[in-house]
């Protein structure tokens, strides 16, 4: 049996980074995490095939080899999953969908023979029994939750490596808080379920021994979710990282209440975490309770952020603007709070409401809801009606990221960054950051009209604060990145 896994491609986006991967060489910024564990838990006698569009493209080469075509995608993908489901189906093949946009929105989807949803530790093996029996159904689903300890490690010989900027592992499930924009206690619940240290250690070691080195990617809900179990992972993990020469650098998802424990941020510097992505999403105390973050309304948002920074790790951040409690002067009170802490990767969207999350039942029962999300809050789309009214909302929210993102302010905020950044990370600096480097030299330092900004940020970093400076050209380059995108919505 040929099973052909297919990854859709990703729309250019901020989150997408597409005008960064062409300064490290490399053709996607991450691996198919999730179809690669579903190809782990496939029988270990069908032989598998991942293809990720985002790499190269569906031939019909790969179709007519394939006896099942697997099609696993998140929202935002699901232009590009259901090309693919055409291309499938044209060459006459079964296609089975599975993945977030499938679970959250199966009516999307137009040619998919079976639907295989929720957590695939639960309803593949259903599937995998009827399929072989000759008795496939055309829907599964479970509200199970299952052990992720029992969670198979990916299949990581299906790509190649060098392809992605970094590697991707979970470590957990589940969020304990209840935001109500967030369609991942929906998908996961709310009690963090994690893997055992040793199995977690087992997948790095794995991808060790592949010959990977650098940045992974810890994928989870909220990785602080459980504190008790993360930190026991972190001991292990650092004496794990020290044993062999610190192989990675970590970034990861978290809530901002890592602020709040200091023994926790002192351990996941220490196992070289560089990166972590807060959900601040506005400095509104008002709309904070109105999306129940309660999280973030008991401390200091701007201190909490100088707190993980000053020990060692860059904070990335989404924001939003659109709540119901927001008037027209969030936008500038949203650019002034960003540029006031720091935050340069400040992924700022406009509210969504996403299937199955407290908010699309509160707006389709208020009569608010304009269709179906595109699965990308910072695309420039809306699909409910804010009380601010569609045009100054979307209006605003361009504006603002026009904003954020022009030179001027996005370098203003680099510095403000690098004043409270204390770098502690372990690392090796690889070719192909080199190359990235000298690229950045001529296609920012001699061809962009931010050239200046460029170079007194490069030299004064280098003379100042020599551990910062390959994050300064990181931030320099991926500020290139944004600004392509900011000035692409503003287009469309």
């Amino acid at each position: 049996m040929n099973i052909l896994l297919v990854n859709p491609k990703y729309p250019e986006t901020f989150w997408s980074f597409k005008h960064v991967l062409r300064f490290i060489s490399k053709k996607a910024a991450f691996p198919p995490l999730g179809l690669l564990t579903v190809a782990a838990l496939l029988p270990g006698g069908w032989r598998k095939r991942v293809l990720d569009l985002n790499v190269e493209p569906l031939t019909p080469e790969a179709l007519n080899w394939a006896d099942l075509v697997f099609v696993g995608a998140m929202l935002v993908q699901k232009d590009s999953a259901q090309e693919a489901i055409f291309q499938a189906k044209a060459a006459g093949k079964r296609v089975v969908g599975g993945g977030p946009a499938f679970t959250a929105a199966p009516e999307l989807f137009i040619g998919v023979d079976h639907f295989v949803l929720n957590e695939a530790e639960v309803t593949l093996p259903l599937f995998v029994r009827d399929f072989l029996a000759g008795t496939p159904q055309p829907r599964y689903s479970s509200d199970e939750k299952p052990d992720i300890a029992k969670t198979p490690a990916p299949l990581w010989s299906l790509i190649r490596m060098k392809n992605y900027a970094t590697m991707s592992v979970q470590f957990s499930r589940g969020c304990p808080f209840n935001c109500e924009f967030c369609d991942i206690i929906v998908m996961n619940g709310r009690v963090p379920r994690t893997k055992s240290p040793a199995q977690l250690l087992g997948e790095l070691e794995g991808l060790r021994k592949a010959g990977w080195r650098g940045s992974v990617f810890i994928v989870d809900d909220n990785f602080i979710g459980n504190k008790d179990k993360v930190k026991a992972l972190l001991r292990e993990l650092i004496a794990w990282q020290k044993a062999r020469r610190y192989p990675f650098t970590f970034f990861t998802e978290a809530s901002l209440n890592l602020a709040q424990d200091e023994d926790l941020m002192r351990l996941m510097s220490a196992a070289n975490f560089h990166k972590v992505f807060l959900g601040i999403e506005t400095p509104s105390l008002e709309s904070l309770k109105e999306c129940s973050k309660h999280q973030n309304t008991t401390m200091d948002l701007a201190r909490a952020v100088n707190a993980i920074q000053a020990n060692g790790m860059q904070v990335m951040a989404g924001f939003i603007v659109g709540f119901d409690s927001d008037t027209e002067r969030i936008f500038e009170a949203q650019l002034q709070f960003i540029q006031k802490i720091g935050v340069v990767t400040a992924m700022v969207g406009m509210l969504a409401a996403l299937p199955g999350t407290r908010l699309w039942r509160r707006l389709q029962a208020e009569d608010r809801l304009l269709g179906e999300t595109s699965g990308e809050n910072t695309d420039g789309s809306l699909n409910f009606i804010p009380k601010m009214g569609v045009d100054t909302l979307v209006q605003g929210y361009k504006e603002l990221v026009n904003s954020l993102y022009s030179p001027k302010v996005y370098y203003a905020r680099v510095n403000t960054f690098l004043k409270n950044y204390r770098p502690t990370v372990f690392s090796r600096v690889s070719w192909s950051e080199t190359k990235a480097l000298f690229r950045s030299f001529w296609s920012i330092g001699l061809r962009s009209h931010s050239r200046l900004l460029y170079w007194k940020l490069i030299l004064k970093t280098l003379f100042t604060k020599f551990k910062a400076f390959p994050t300064a050209v990181e931030m320099a380059i991926c500020g290139l990145h944004f600004e392509k995108c900011a000035k692409k919505m503003q287009e469309d």
